[in-house]
């Protein structure tokens, strides 16, 4: 840890909940479920539904290991109840409302109260102030603002913690490096993705990403790793954390990394009770440790109380560290809903992520398509990734064999790959589209 870091996690004023202990935290959770449980049952007609048929009472909610009793949400729930049938509140009541894009289905909606939002920038800042943000500091929040929560969510969280927020929104990546030099700010919150092209199109401008104001970046959104990590940190000289919510649940800030520790994010779990399920097969709840899907249940939320919701993020749950009540989320390796099944073999693009990484000459952007031939039974799979740009034709060729034969030994599948030019490969404005599947449908 530098002296400058050290110094970041020293000053910092936490948040009673974050120094309690577990048995206290525990005994909070089972309080505050056994309230939201019987509050989503009595004002939420889904919940009283799913409940009856599944032949559980609120009553029954005794110690927290009886939360395994309850049905699962998922998000088909709130797409049947598409627009505001999950609110638990009046209207009136609903200070903001957000929803996803839909571009998978119809969207899904959430909503907020005024306290509903006051506790999510609490969140937020408590997150961003683990992973080295200070008041006073100045935040460039590229994050997307609108129905998606990133942006407003993490504005908010910002302000909260008394910092001076820069609202550039994603996109405009010229834009966005002319601010970061005029403006100077500490921190970036972006995608991993995004703060990569940015520092990609600062070096093709002739500007050292390393020589910025940056400080910290903190970043979310989608799955990153280790190897990720790295590749910023030493490209734009800075500390790089990890944020983490999805809408349904609150948006970002239900974990953040700490700076000092860089070891996962610790679920704030004086707000959510995490669990991990076997993907599989849900009826089995997993222990600390064991790999699985994240499954949350709120326990403050007044607009949109959540019971159970499938995340369909896989990770798995450790002790806390920096906050030593908290339990740390494992690095999320992907979301069952983006495996590939290739030939019999499971993978997800944070594998190849992790593998091309260790490649000096390939860089970390890369596309996986998903083709089958006419005429062939078998799907297959071509990584396209682009080399680095002192690399000459010989040295990519290498490079593309050693990545075939890494993929085959570790993830245990036959590929093709294809090292394309720097620059040729789409750039990320926000999320990126890693997998592209051109397989004939049906």
């Amino acid at each position: 840890m530098t002296q400058e870091t050290a110094a970041a996690t020293t000053d910092a004023v936490l948040d009673r909940e974050e120094t309690i202990s577990r048995d206290e935290l525990e005994a909070l959770q089972l309080s505050r479920l056994q309230h939201t449980v019987a509050y989503a049952y009595d004002r939420v007609p889904l919940y009283k539904r799913k409940f009856d048929e599944a032949g559980v009472h609120p009553a029954d909610l005794r110690e927290l290991s009886d939360l395994g009793k309850f049905p699962f949400t998922t998000k088909e729930d709130l797409r049947l109840e598409y627009p505001f049938g999950m609110f638990a509140v009046p209207q009136h009541e609903v200070a903001r409302i957000h929803a996803s894009s839909g571009t998978t289905g119809r969207a899904t909606v959430v909503g907020y109260t005024k306290k509903d939002l006051a506790d999510w920038a609490k969140l937020v800042a408590r997150s961003l102030r683990a992973s080295g943000v200070r008041p006073g500091m100045k935040v460039h929040n590229a994050y997307g603002y609108g129905l998606f929560t990133g942006g407003m969510g993490a504005h908010a969280g910002a302000e909260a913690l008394g910092c001076t927020v820069i609202p550039i929104s994603g996109g405009q990546t010229e834009r966005q490096i002319t601010l970061i030099q005029d403006f100077k700010p500490d921190a970036i919150l972006a995608t991993p993705t995004y703060l990569l092209t940015i520092a990609d199109a600062m070096i093709k401008q002739g500007i050292d990403p390393a020589s910025t104001s940056l400080k910290y970046a903190v970043l979310g959104a989608e799955p990153w790793t280790e190897e990720m990590r790295h590749e910023l940190e030493t490209t734009m000289n800075l500390k790089a954390c990890d944020i983490y919510g999805l809408s349904e649940v609150m948006g970002p800030g239900v974990a953040g990394e700490a700076v000092e520790t860089q070891d996962g994010s610790h679920i704030w779990e004086d707000h959510f009770r995490p669990e991990i399920i076997d993907a599989f097969d849900p009826t089995v709840v997993l222990g600390d440790g064991e790999p699985g899907e994240l499954v949350f249940t709120s326990l403050t939320k007044e607009a949109l109380p959540i019971i159970r919701y499938r995340t369909k993020d896989l990770t798995r749950l450790l002790p806390g560290t920096a906050r030593p009540a908290h339990r740390r989320m494992g690095r999320i390796t992907g979301r069952s809903d983006d495996m590939i099944i290739l030939r019999g073999v499971n993978l997800f693009p944070s594998q190849i992520e992790e593998i091309a990484l260790r490649i000096p000459e390939l860089s970390p952007h890369f596309q996986l398509e998903l083709t089958r031939p006419e005429g062939h039974r078998m799907d297959q799979m071509t990584v396209k990734i682009e080399r680095r740009d002192a690399v000459s034709v010989e040295g990519a060729a290498a490079a593309a064999k050693a990545l075939q034969q890494q993929i085959k030994i570790h993830v245990g599948s036959s590929c093709t790959v294809d090292v394309v030019d720097p620059g040729s490969l789409e750039r990320s404005n926000g999320k990126l589209r890693r997998i592209y599947d051109m397989r004939p449908k049906g």
